[in-house]
């Protein structure tokens, strides 16, 4: 079984999105494929994504609501065969604790950009666009890196 993990800062709102939008591919698809998603930060573990995160997904037929937020540990190196970093930030933070098999989301659909972080935009309209870009940018990534 293949395996991947999204990773933002808190895991409460970008990461819980792109392990949702994973999660319906895989199962849309029949994949055999392992999916989920951690902070770098420790803020939030055992929280709940964000409201807005729920709401975009549900609003969009995925549901985040039972997810928890984790922390990624030196561990989850070996565990996962794929980590996504959301932005270059998180990159960074995951390079510096050596992982080797790391891509950026943004490389999937948008030039490579970070995808931003929703809580920078002005109410739930960011949570939108912010989903958008991590809809479209999952369904390339898993159409490069996971094709039967």
């Amino acid at each position: 079984m293949k395996s991947i993990i999204f990773v933002c800062l808190g895991n409460i709102c970008r990461s819980p999105i792109a392990e949702g939008c994973a999660a319906q591919l895989i199962k849309e698809n029949a994949l055999d494929i392992q999916v989920s998603s951690a902070g770098t930060g420790s803020w939030h573990v055992g929280e709940a994504p964000c409201s807005n995160s729920v709401k975009v997904c549900k609003a969009n037929s995925i549901d985040i609501s039972m997810l928890r937020a984790s922390q990624f540990t030196p561990k989850d190196i070996a565990e996962y065969d794929l980590v996504v970093a959301l932005d270059e930030s998180n990159m960074n933070d995951l390079k510096a604790l050596g992982v080797k098999n790391l891509v950026k989301l943004g490389a999937y659909g948008y030039e490579s950009q970070d995808v931003p972080d929703p809580y920078f935009f002005n109410g739930f309209d960011g949570f939108e666009k912010v989903f958008s870009m991590i809809e479209g940018c999952v369904k390339n990534l898993f159409d490069t890196e996971f094709k039967k």
